[in-house]
């Protein structure tokens, strides 16, 4: 009975990470490390100067491939954030509403809703994506596997645009302790690098966990 219940708050606790008080919780991302696991990748990552835009384009990081069946990763991670989603056969959802973190807001049309790049792909090409194959920035742009894509409201991942931490936080400060963890994550996996300003603000972060 021990292990059932053990089990059961382990589930509860993965999928409400990232919306605390809010029924029905929808299955977010991938749980990131712990403030403390974090705060030791942090501390590993390599800190410069950051890179230019030079030779930019978001084409250099292909994006949406297809993950399953008829379902690229757009459509994947809508199914995966929302709450009762349906889709047609092109996996197109026809209904369905989303919980957007970042500002807290309900969003029911999904032509409303975006798809963000935790670490946005400016900033990875910034932070050393400038010198990877095609094939790695493709993966970094539909990477599933971890904390790294994350279905909000447009307007909130518009507001967020290419910015890292030191320049724009969710308004919603509530999740400040797991996006901090997980922009870490994301540059921990990929090997990227930090700049001061961003390693402060992501330090003060943590802070609030």
């Amino acid at each position: 009975m021990r292990r059932i219940i053990t089990l059961v708050l382990t589930l509860v606790v993965a999928t409400t990470a990232w919306a605390v008080g809010v029924q029905p919780a929808p299955a977010y991302p991938p749980t990131p490390p712990s403030a403390s696991t974090a705060a030791s990748q942090l501390a590993s990552l390599t800190v410069k100067t950051e890179g230019s835009t030079s030779g930019y384009s978001r084409d250099l990081f292909p994006h949406w491939i297809i993950q399953s069946g008829t379902c690229d990763t757009r459509e994947q991670v809508l199914k995966r954030d929302g709450t009762g989603v349906t889709v047609d056969s092109s996996c197109h959802p026809t209904a369905g509403k989303w919980y957007s973190v970042y500002d807290a807001v309900w969003v029911t049309d999904s032509s409303s809703v975006d798809i963000d790049h935790i670490v946005p792909l400016a900033e990875a090409w910034k932070s050393g994506a400038n010198a990877w194959t095609t094939a790695r920035r493709q993966q970094f742009a539909n990477d599933l596997t971890i904390a790294q894509l994350i279905a909000v409201s447009a307007s909130s991942n518009r507001s967020k645009g290419d910015s890292d931490p030191s320049e724009w936080k969710p308004t919603n400060t509530s999740v400040h302790c797991i996006y901090a963890r997980e922009w870490i994550w994301v540059k921990y996996t990929y090997g990227l690098s930090l700049q001061s300003a961003e390693k402060t603000a992501l330090t003060q972060m943590l802070g609030t966990c």
